[in-house]
């Protein structure tokens, strides 16, 4: 079940990114075959349940060196509607798989290529990771305190954010624009592209004079009124009173005198506001708070671990983690309201379930017996 049910795609199976967006389709009901090396084994852990990216998705393993190997790929890219690949530029081409004889192939494929620096520019073939490519599109010289180094957003912004995800987006919006030409083509989706995307909003502001250096402004810590502040028992607990009213309600309730303090968006009142702020905070506990901020209307929530966020009421209610083969994690997302999807199920081992699958996409046991007797199929 889902939005995407009968939607076959391939996933040429890399880290990061690239497998986010096939959670991300397969999550909403899409048929994934993963394409693993031959003799690759379950990346980082012991149990291959324990990849939650690879969720909901078999696997074959397959030899893309071989020429048996690439025409097994080649078959299957006959049988699909989308083909996800994370290699360096080049790599796919190398192996002979590339755009050009899939699509011909396979006039109506959408080929998604998810890189960090994307297919062309000077830095294409250059290795990196997330902090890199967060770097260069100017997200993370914005995150942190002020005088303090740039922290890197764990890899939310690059490896999920502006790249899994925008991969996931891209590939949606071509399957779309098939349904009218009937033609499939290539989304090249890059890291450092979908990071600056995401800071669209503030690179107006800036180009405004409406932003600033790191950690002095609305949102980076800078104003005292949107941050995390610790409690009695060495607990956090987050504020947001952006707008006047929230943050009036969140002086009364605070007990804090709302009377002659500078404007609060008047940047010289922050640091008393912030000291003032933070010696309240610090009288209770996190759970005192969370009784007297929890329902009020100041824009408040407990900074919760991630074991904690799992068990929380509210979570608990909208069912925002899963149980999967006894193992909590985020659930399917967005909702739907006439074609949920299903609960995923586990991730398996690289070449678990690859003969189903195979006979799920039409190849007979006598087709499936040559690719293993050619070395293409392990």
């Amino acid at each position: 079940m889902g939005p995407l049910s009968g939607i076959k795609m391939i996933e040429i199976v890399g880290i990061g990114p690239c497998p986010f967006a096939a959670m991300m389709l397969s999550d909403l009901g899409a048929e994934i075959l993963r394409v693993d090396r031959a003799g690759a084994k379950a990346f980082a852990y012991a149990d291959p349940k324990m990849d939650f990216l690879a969720r909901g998705r078999k696997s074959i393993e397959v030899d893309l060196k071989s020429e048996s190997g690439r025409e097994l790929l080649l078959e299957l890219v006959e049988r699909s509607d989308v083909l996800l690949e994370g290699f360096r530029p080049g790599v796919m081409e190398r192996l002979g798989v590339g755009p050009e004889p899939c699509l011909e192939r396979n006039p109506g494929l959408v080929y998604g290529r998810m890189t960090g620096w994307g297919q062309a520019g000077p830095m294409a073939k250059t290795p990196g990771h997330d902090i890199n490519y967060i770097a260069l599109a100017g997200v993370l010289g914005a995150v942190g305190r002020a005088g303090a180094p740039p922290t890197p957003p764990l890899n939310l912004v690059g490896d999920f954010g502006g790249g899994g995800m925008l991969l996931a987006y891209g590939v949606l919006a071509a399957l779309l624009e098939r349904g009218r030409s009937g033609l499939g083509q290539v989304v090249d989706a890059a890291m450092v592209d979908g990071a600056a995307l995401l800071m669209a909003p503030l690179y107006g502001a800036e180009a405004v004079g409406g932003w600033g250096p790191r950690g002095t402004n609305l949102l980076d810590s800078g104003a005292p009124f949107y941050d995390a502040y610790e409690t009695a028992d060495g607990e956090w607990v987050s504020i947001g009173s952006l707008e006047p009213q929230f943050f009036a309600e969140l002086l009364k309730k605070l007990n804090l005198d709302a009377g002659d303090r500078p404007h609060q968006m008047d940047p010289s009142g922050w640091p008393a506001l912030r000291d003032e702020l933070t010696a309240t905070f610090r009288s209770k506990t996190r759970a005192e708070w969370e009784a007297i901020l929890g329902d009020a209307e100041v824009c408040f929530a407990p900074v919760l671990s991630m074991r904690e966020a799992i068990d929380h009421p509210h979570n608990r209610e909208r069912r925002t983690f899963v149980e999967v083969d006894e193992l909590a994690q985020p659930a399917p997302a967005p909702r739907f309201s006439r074609t949920p999807p299903d609960l995923p199920e586990s991730a398996v081992a690289p070449g678990e379930g690859g003969v189903e699958a195979l006979e799920s996409w039409g190849f007979d046991a006598e087709a499936i017996a040559g690719f293993r007797e050619s070395g293409a199929l392990g």
